[in-house]
């Protein structure tokens, strides 16, 4: 394999539309193989909410069937804040060429990345699309489905509380455990709000993935699933499922993180 695709990034935490990206990445026929690179910490934030570890970690539990995913923990190894270019100039001593992988709202400060006249010079640049915004020609761009975008998932606002409580109710009523909400709007994540609930195994957890389709259906658009094991994320938009095992739900404490997130607190990567 010559050709990569570098995904870098916080992913704190690794959410749909980052699997939506990776998932496209996969299809390019110019690429052999994407490499998913969290940071350790970005160059332009002084906290992460999940330790790298544990960002890692998820992610190798997300991608641990994509023969053409690589989870790097190269930059979380550094224990401090690592340019691209270093990156970059990393990956080059394996592969002949590579395809660096931003979001189109990265665009605007773009240049004010270490070293970046140089980085062109040794990357292309993948934009992924991103709320309409135009990428210009000199990049390549990959389409996202507008289902995953930033506009689409905000879209659905109108009676929240109403079809938070379907949720809840059929969870509770198929005997999910645990069920949390957690309201995250204005606090800039790409959901509005995010439910926990545990299952009793991993056939009850896709059971309940079942319940939900036959009782929020045809009211509710399901956008994505994804499934890996013992946790399933179901994407409703402005609405994000989390149905876990109790074991995963142990060992991954999203409810620390989200818990952060809602009350305006961060949490320390060291």
């Amino acid at each position: 394999m010559k050709t990569i695709a570098l995904f870098g990034g916080s992913f704190d935490p690794p959410h749909i539309g980052h699997i939506a990206i990776i998932k496209a990445l996969i299809n390019l026929k110019e690429i052999d193989k994407v490499i998913v690179l969290p940071t350790f910490l970005s160059p332009f934030k002084e906290k992460s909410f999940l330790k790298a570890s544990k960002r890692f970690e998820l992610l190798k539990e997300i991608f641990n069937n994509e023969k053409n995913v690589e989870i790097s923990n190269y930059e979380v190894n550094q224990r401090q804040k690592n340019p691209s270019i270093k990156s970059v100039k990393h990956f080059l001593k394996e592969y002949k060429t590579i395809y660096f992988v931003i979001g189109a709202d990265n665009l605007a400060t773009l240049d004010k990345w270490e070293k970046y006249e140089e980085l062109k010079t040794l990357v292309t640049f993948i934009v992924a699309s991103r709320d309409k915004i135009k990428i210009p020609k000199e990049y390549m761009t990959l389409n996202i489905d507008e289902n995953i975008s930033s506009t689409k998932l905000r879209k659905k606002r109108n009676n929240l509380n109403k079809r938070i409580e379907q949720i809840t109710s059929s969870l509770d009523k198929n005997k999910a455990e645990g069920i949390e909400v957690f309201n995250l709007k204005d606090k800039n994540y790409f959901v509005d709000y995010a439910i926990i609930a545990s299952s009793l195994g991993t056939r009850h957890t896709v059971a309940l993935l079942n319940h939900l389709k036959d009782d929020l259906k045809p009211a509710e658009t399901f956008n994505n699933v994804d499934e890996s094991g013992d946790w399933i994320v179901i994407d409703l938009g402005d609405i994000l499922i989390h149905i876990m095992t109790p074991e995963y739900r142990v060992k991954y404490d999203m409810e620390s993180f989200l818990s952060s997130l809602r009350d305006g607190k961060e949490g320390d990567d060291l």
